[in-house]
């Protein structure tokens, strides 16, 4: 499962671990702190904020390359960048801070934090090790634009894929399209599949005549299946393959090049070479 339906909303797994495993440090800082009535929410919460704040950093400095001709990519968070590492370096050094600065809270918020890292890292654990033991290629009835049945596996041709799920409807879709051209134009050895989801094929052909779309495998879901079958709430939401039919990673919302380039590098280098005009081009 890759995300949950919220009423008209969704959220990513990742997501509503991370809300989990905040409200459990809630829990566990309010009763190891009720005798000395000693609060904590305010220091639980600043530390969340350090965290998102030193994770996003840490994603910028890592993919900045692919900010420099978008300055306010950086700020526009809707494309999921964030660090874990650097978030997590960011959470325990500021915990650390406020451990030896607030002594009178210490016990309270050691047990908060201590409990909210044991939930998010046991629960985001055993779903990566679900998901790394079930997750293929799904068997789902697709068609190309002119409703003939396609095959999945033998599109692939062996090589990493990313298939990205959509609909005409979804402005983040649209956004994102022309970062998903460019990378198809510039990686041939990765495949680009576009799932429509939910809409007929000609709704399809007329949405990438109006937008000047060039792309090169679009696919009609009309049943939805491929959602269903990974587990999706939500669009956009892309998902990476390995050439071997696996799944790697997955992204749920808007792609910047930055996320798509975190994504990509979940594949073997050898598929990653820029195609030879996009070189000449470039020199």
């Amino acid at each position: 499962m890759l995300s949950v339906g919220v009423g008209p909303f969704s959220l990513s797994i990742g997501h509503l671990l991370l809300v989990l495993a905040f409200i459990i440090a809630l829990i566990v800082g309010a009763l190891a702190g009720r005798k000395e009535n000693l609060p904590i929410s305010g220091a639980l919460a600043d530390i969340f904020l350090a965290a998102m704040l030193g994770a996003r950093i840490g994603f910028v400095v890592r993919y900045f390359e692919h900010y420099q001709d978008d300055w306010l990519g950086i700020i526009d968070i809707r494309d999921g960048g964030f660090d874990v590492v650097s978030g997590l370096v960011v959470a325990l050094v500021f915990t650390g801070y406020l451990l030896w600065r607030r002594t009178n809270i210490r016990r309270p918020l050691g047990f908060a934090v201590a409990a909210g890292l044991m939930t998010w890292g046991f629960t985001t654990g055993v779903i990566a090790m679900i998901d790394n033991q079930t997750q293929g290629l799904p068997d789902v009835a697709l068609t190309d634009l002119n409703e003939q049945p396609v095959n999945l596996d033998a599109l692939t041709r062996g090589q990493p894929t990313v298939v990205n799920l959509w609909a005409t409807w979804c402005p983040p879709c649209i956004r994102e399209m022309p970062v998903l051209e460019q990378a198809q134009d510039h990686y041939p050895g990765v495949n680009f599949v576009f799932a429509n989801q939910g809409e007929h094929p000609e709704t399809i052909s007329q949405f990438l005549s109006k937008q000047n779309l060039t792309l090169d495998h679009v696919l009609s879901d009309r049943q939805g299946g491929f959602g269903r079958a990974i587990g999706s709430q939500g669009l956009p939401t892309t998902l990476f393959y390995n050439a071997h039919g696996k799944l790697v990673d997955s992204h749920m919302g808007e792609l910047s090049k930055a996320s798509l380039a975190r994504g990509l590098e979940r594949f073997d280098a050898s598929h990653l070479e820029p195609s030879p005009s996009k070189e000449t081009a470039s020199r």
